[in-house]
Parts: structure tokens; sequence; C-alpha cells
């Protein structure tokens, strides 16, 4: 006989999660139209942007973060041919273009500079002065151009009734009305590189079972990207291979996918709701990532329940210790910047669930 909590948590997964499905299905619909009109009219004013496809199926550029908060990754256009940097250079350069005392610092983690020369087939555009900067493509130039493209967009569109720019100095947010209620976008610049794998991913560990070598290399085919949403570093992003594990996650019959789902759920219905929640469905997948890696053995994912609260004390280990290693860049710190108060509230809501799961429940 099911206890409590597992009748609670199936009954979760074949109600709350569709009725869930359905409503970010409606919100994505709605926000992909917006966007591609938005970013159509940006491409067609400055080539070095591209449009963002409008797709009946999954759409690669949008990551649903919580239910009210997407990221949106801009492509961007003219630069191929990808190559690591082939030495290290001090930088002395400031955004205004004075010349700084001290060199600016290194990249970190998730990080790297950026050089036009790494690239094969660089446009003359991206050699022009409102983005580069002594041979560098400089994030917070990149989106000092976009924001004011974007702003236009949205008149030249006439779309105010629908979007409003937000107030940010780093990156470019913009709050988009919709019939289920107000989304927040942050709408990022990404030049994407589909011929290779960042050597900051040092992924897999030796003596991994999972995934399989043939996922492995399947996941690394499909390169990385770099995303505007910094001062002078571009971040790392595997957007793609993410997606790509995800969708080979249960390909043994597991129910790895139902435990993140439930996860998720919890998550946005009771610990951690909020527009802006501390922890987002980004951070629950790298939770899930890990804990598919040390648990392997199919039979480890063949009973829901305790699938799921494997996944909720993970989740309570990182929140309690601040810290949660990047599924790929194992040296990047994901809750490095996160508001230590709001993780140690979390951590105490977490405790509370794993002491008695039913009492929990709403």
């Amino acid at each position: 006989m099911k206890s409590r909590m597992e009748g609670y948590l199936e009954d979760c997964l074949l109600n709350k999660v569709d009725l869930r499905r359905q409503w970010i299905s409606q919100m994505v619909e709605e926000v992909q139209k917006v966007v591609h009109h938005l970013t159509t009219e940006i491409s067609y004013q400055d080539f070095r942007f591209q449009a963002v496809p409008y797709c009946d199926t999954y759409n690669e550029n949008i990551k649903v973060l919580a239910p009210s908060l997407f990221l949106i990754t801009v492509p961007m256009r003219g630069l191929a041919g990808y190559k690591e940097a082939r030495q290290q250079r001090w930088r002395y350069y400031s955004l205004k273009g004075a010349r700084l005392p001290r060199p600016l610092q290194d990249p970190e983690g998730l990080q790297q500079w950026l050089e036009v020369e790494q690239f094969l087939k660089s446009p003359g555009q991206w050699h022009e002065a409102d983005v580069n900067i002594e041979g560098d493509i400089v994030p917070a130039k990149v989106l000092q151009v976009f924001r004011k493209l974007v702003e236009n967009a949205i008149e030249t569109c006439r779309l105010s009734g629908r979007v409003r720019m937000l107030i940010d100095h780093l990156v470019v947010r913009v709050v988009v009305e919709t019939s289920a209620g107000q989304v927040e976008l942050q709408l990022t610049p990404s030049v994407d590189i589909p011929t290779a794998w960042s050597k900051k991913a040092q992924w897999p560990s030796c003596l991994k079972r999972w995934p399989s070598p043939e996922t492995v290399q399947c996941i690394k085919s499909f390169g990385f990207s770099l995303l505007a949403c910094s001062s002078y570093h571009w971040q790392l992003s595997f957007l793609r291979a993410e997606q790509v594990l995800l969708e080979q996650l249960d390909e043994d019959g597991g129910c790895r996918r139902k435990c993140f789902q439930a996860l998720r759920q919890m998550k946005e219905d009771v610990w951690c709701p909020g527009t802006r929640p501390v922890i987002t469905s980004y951070h629950l997948q790298t939770v899930l990532f890990w804990t598919c890696e040390k648990y392997p053995n199919p039979k480890d994912w063949q009973v829901f329940s305790r699938g799921f609260l494997r996944l909720v004390r993970k989740l309570h280990k990182c929140v309690s210790q601040h810290f949660l290693k990047h599924y790929f860049v194992r040296k990047s710190n994901l809750l490095q910047y996160a508001s230590s108060r709001e993780l140690d509230a979390l951590a105490q809501t977490l405790a509370f669930f794993l002491k008695d799961p039913q009492i929990s429940l709403p």
C-alpha cells in the first residue's frame, strides 16, 4: 500500500505537472511570437544579431528558469571557425576608453575572454569600436548596442503596450504581458560554437558509468555557447548539450524525469516560489545530473519515492553548503553569488520536509 507521500507525489505528477506543462506551453507560445517579432526587426537593423526562430515544438533559444522567468538566447551572426586563444595577454582597457593602471582580472570558472582573431571568419562589423576594444569582442559593448536595438524594436513593432524594458545596468531584461500573466525575459546575445568543446569543461571524470560513452560523444558534438551577460568576460553555456542529456535520461526505463518534475513542482509551489527565486529550474537540473552520475544503476531509478527523496537530499546538501558545482565546468559554483539569507531559509524548509515529508505536504 502506498504511503500518503507516495500517493500525493504521484497525484502531483499526474495533475499539477500536466497543468504546469499546459500553462508554460501557452506562455512560451505567446512569448516566442513576441521575441521572434522583436529579433526579426533587430536583425534587420543590425546584421550581427540573428532573429530567434518561431518553433512549433521545442525552441532551443528559450529556457524556462521559473514559471515567470525565461532566459532567451539571441544568436549572433558572422563569427565562424572558432579556436582556443593561443596565448594569454594582459588587458589594461576600460569600457570608457581610459587606460587602467592595473590589468583587468582574468576570467574564472564559467568565464573567458573572446578575441576576434579566435575566428577564421569575422566580418568587418565585429572589428568596429562599438563592440571591439583592442581586438576583444567585449560583452558590455555588445549589450550596449543590443539594448538600444531592443528599445527601438519595441517602438517600431508597436509592442509598447505588451512589452516594457526593465532597468538593469548589466543585462537586458523586459517584461511581456501574456494571457497567463507577466513573464520576465532576460534577452542574452549568444555566440554559438558548434564545432568545438570548451577546454574548461573537463568532462566526464574518469571511471564514471553515467552517462554512457556513446551519450558523452553525442553531447560533446553539440559544442557550447558564449553568453554576453557581464562586463568584460563571456559566460560559457552548454544549453544544447544539457537538453540532449535531459532527453536521454530514461532510455533504460527509469523514473529520473518524473523525479525531476516532482522536485521542480514542489520547489515552485512550496519550497521556493516567486518571480526571481534563489533556486531555478537550472539549479535543479544540475542537481539531477550530479545525482544520476552518483547513482548510475538503472535499479536506483525504479522506485519513484526513493528517487525523488534522493534528489531532495542532494538539493538540501547543496543549499546548506551554498555550493553547487556546474556539471560540465566543475570549478564553477552556481551558488557563489546567491543570497545567503535565502539559501539558509530554503535549507531550513528542506530539512523540515525531509524530517517528515507527510507533514510538509499541502
